[in-house]
């Protein structure tokens, strides 16, 4: 049977895996949703069909502003409610200085 501290080790790394793996998936999706729009909208196109949102080309918009605005919000919601808060222990005593 494995101690208690190691316990504790263990449940903070699947914590830490948990979350690396949350925020991975998020940035590859905004990666791909990103680079497909700005392509699909952005390249080989009549310069006359571009409309402009909130002063931006369309395709500004839709393909950096929305999905990374976004994620700013998944990313409060991600520290302040979804990542775990684990207690770390208490910290090693310092070291007197060295003369």
């Amino acid at each position: 049977m494995a101690s208690p501290p190691q316990d504790k080790e263990q449940l903070l790394l699947r914590h830490a895996r948990r979350e690396a793996l949350v925020i991975m998936v998020v940035w590859t999706i905004d990666l791909l949703w990103s680079v497909g729009v700005c392509y699909l909208m952005g390249y080989n196109r009549d310069p006359q069909t571009v409309t402009l949102i909130l002063g931006m080309p369309d395709w500004v918009f839709w393909g950096i502003v929305l999905p990374w605005g976004l994620t700013l919000l998944f990313s409060g919601w991600f520290c302040f409610v979804f990542m775990a808060d684990d207690d770390l222990g208490k910290d090693m005593a310092e070291e007197e200085p060295h003369a």
